[in-house]
């Protein structure tokens, strides 16, 4: 049989607390953030879901999540890989942009747009910006985006889950993923089929295990929040944020 996936949101960052599109700028946790990947190994630990791997992105505030959860959970001791293709999705011209500042310069329905649609593509960034990441040691002789869309990360997700999760899950590992709400958005998007237009209105709350049991197929079926309660005050928080006004976010 499969092993056990869990998805997790890294915790809040100071970009998520200061409202800004973050993308692959190398934000670390806040405070907030740091308590809440904590509590997410021992929500994982008091669950009995305990990891045997850990697959993350290479932007630290997953990484410092995934350790600390894995702290939590007594099982910092588990292989990790990192890997840039569970980045969160790049926002181009608008990185470390106040979201409520896009919104008043651009208007409520480019804000959406550029934020919650599935195929609309921010302004490009110039790679001599420095919030580029052309010359990141970490991307050499990677394909550095310099936009995506949502409709872009799966593209280069998906590969990465074929590859190295995949494998995991069919040795029965329990495996977990520690990525960003873009990123996790985007494998939910593919692996349950959601529309385009539905994807818009999911909403990944910070540092909340969601748990599946695939079958023999690797069909993960319906997943459950290990603590529906603090998933649900997470995405609250993120919703009422920005006054509810598009949506869970």
């Amino acid at each position: 049989m499969p092993g056990a996936l869990v998805l997790v949101r890294h915790g809040e960052s100071v970009g998520n607390a200061d409202g800004l599109f973050t993308g692959w700028l190398d934000v670390p946790l806040s405070a907030r953030g740091q308590d809440e990947a904590r509590a997410a190994g021992r929500v994982l630990r008091e669950a009995g879901v305990l990891p045997d791997v850990v697959h993350t992105s290479l932007l630290r505030r997953a990484i410092v999540s995934a350790l600390l959860t894995l702290d939590a959970a007594d099982r910092l001791w588990v292989p990790m890989h990192l890997t840039w293709r569970l980045n969160e999705r790049h926002y181009g011209a608008l990185q470390g942009m106040s979201k409520e500042q896009i919104r008043d310069e651009f208007g409520e329905r480019q804000f959406a747009a550029w934020r919650r649609s599935y195929a609309v593509v921010p302004p490009s960034l110039d790679p001599s910006s420095p919030f580029a990441q052309d010359h990141d040691p970490r991307y050499a002789g990677e394909p550095v985006p310099h936009a995506e869309c949502l409709a872009d990360v799966p593209v280069r997700a998906m590969p990465y889950w074929r590859d190295a999760i995949e494998p995991d899950l069919r040795a029965g590992r329990t495996v977990l993923v520690v990525a960003h709400g873009n990123s996790v958005r985007a494998l939910l998007k593919v692996l349950l089929g959601i529309g385009d237009d539905e994807i818009a209105h999911l909403e990944v709350p910070t540092a909340a295990p969601l748990l599946f049991q695939p079958d023999e197929n690797l069909h993960l079926g319906e997943g459950r929040y290990l603590d529906p309660e603090a998933a649900e005050e997470a995405t609250l928080r993120a919703w009422s944020a920005y006054g509810g006004r598009d949506g869970p976010r």
